[in-house]
């Protein structure tokens, strides 16, 4: 296979990003064979050469391995999908406390929507690792984007993609607007399905 733009570093980003994944499932296992699971579903990847490469030139810097580690933190990105707000929440304050993951940035859309009405929150993580990095320290960091969002919100998010890169759509003002309306719509179900499972769940039994 030929070398990617992440030249020798691709094989640890595969390791670091498994270990995030282990990470992950180890503290919501005890909770999956509940009415409380913490999440519906996970999906991870590693940005792709192309993808990665069309990144780096929109954000204006030189298509260099560096970058694509360090001056770009999503080559490593894992994104999970809850039933119901609060447990984005939730997997967030456990987030916080892995061990050797430290967060460096976070971006809450959910409470602060885009203006197109996207809503998901974003979290970029620094993963200390026993083998080096591009810098060549010892123990080495690397960067992974982790997003946490509502089924309805992934749901919304899917189409919203689509609209973006798809090149033959020609009624595309029409669809954002659309989009909009379904997106402050589902909002609002996702706190309404919300409240309905805490009076599920405050109801006593006879």
């Amino acid at each position: 296979m030929a070398q990617t733009i992440y030249g020798t570093y691709f094989y640890q980003m595969t390791i670091v990003l498994d270990q995030l994944v282990h990470q992950i499932n180890a503290y919501s296992a005890p909770y999956a064979d509940s009415d409380r699971k913490l999440f519906e579903h996970l999906t991870s990847r590693i940005k792709s050469d192309e993808s990665m490469r069309a990144k780096i030139v929109r954000k204006g810097l030189e298509v260099t391995s560096y970058n694509a580690l360090v001056g770009v933190k999503d080559g490593i990105g894992i994104r999970i999908v809850c039933s119901f707000v609060e447990d984005v929440y939730t997997n967030i304050d456990y987030i916080r406390q892995l061990k050797n993951v430290r967060i460096i940035r976070e971006k809450d859309y959910i409470k602060h929507p885009k203006s197109n009405g996207y809503r998901s929150y974003h979290m970029i993580v620094e993963v200390e690792t026993p083998f080096s990095d591009i810098t060549g320290a010892v123990p080495g960091h690397y960067y992974a984007e982790i997003q946490l969002r509502t089924i309805a919100m992934d749901t919304w998010a899917a189409l919203e993609h689509q609209l973006k890169y798809k090149k033959t759509i020609t009624n595309t003002h029409l669809i954002e607007k659309e989009l909009k309306r379904c997106a402050d719509e589902l909002a609002s179900c996702d706190i309404s399905l919300q409240t309905i499972r805490h009076l599920i769940n405050e109801e006593k039994p006879l």
